[in-house]
């Protein structure tokens, strides 16, 4: 995918980001505005990031990394970039982003098939555990912050 798909897919998904935070959490659009396109410039940073840097990192990792030099507390601007954050909420920020995803399988459907049955009971068996992992670790980390 080129860069220029890459910008335009991230800009259609901010646009409806900030229609889902203005619908859901009533965050003027203006004041997103800033924290969104500061989210678009980072995944194309980490985008562009992937495909200079050797090796095979996915982008992902690069935008990752890039937001956590960005708004880690002792660099300049992290506190402004942080202040921009707030008024993003994460479900309006994940809405488009499943929507995406939605319709990216639906076009494997084909591949999804040849899966079978045994991606469900392993899909199945993946939440369930990654369900239990986390209360267990939540119930010790609760119990040794003296929050239960």
């Amino acid at each position: 995918m080129k860069i220029k798909d890459n910008a335009f897919a991230l800009i259609l998904l901010g646009v409806l980001t900030l229609i889902g935070n203005m619908i859901g959490p009533k965050h003027n659009i203006l004041e997103a505005l800033p924290g969104i396109a500061i989210l678009i410039l980072i995944s194309l940073g980490g985008i562009l990031l992937a495909k200079v840097m050797p090796g095979k990192i996915p982008a992902v990792a690069y935008v990752v990394t890039l937001g956590c030099i960005l708004t880690y507390p002792t660099m300049p601007g992290a506190a402004a970039i942080s202040k921009y954050m707030t008024k993003v909420d994460f479900l309006a920020l994940t809405t488009p982003i499943l929507a995406y995803v939605g319709i990216s399988l639906g076009k494997d459907l084909d591949a999804f098939k040849k899966s079978g049955w045994r991606i469900v009971v392993v899909s199945c068996v993946v939440f369930t555990g990654t369900y239990i992992g986390s209360a267990v670790i939540a119930q010790i980390i609760l119990k040794f912050l003296g929050q239960i």
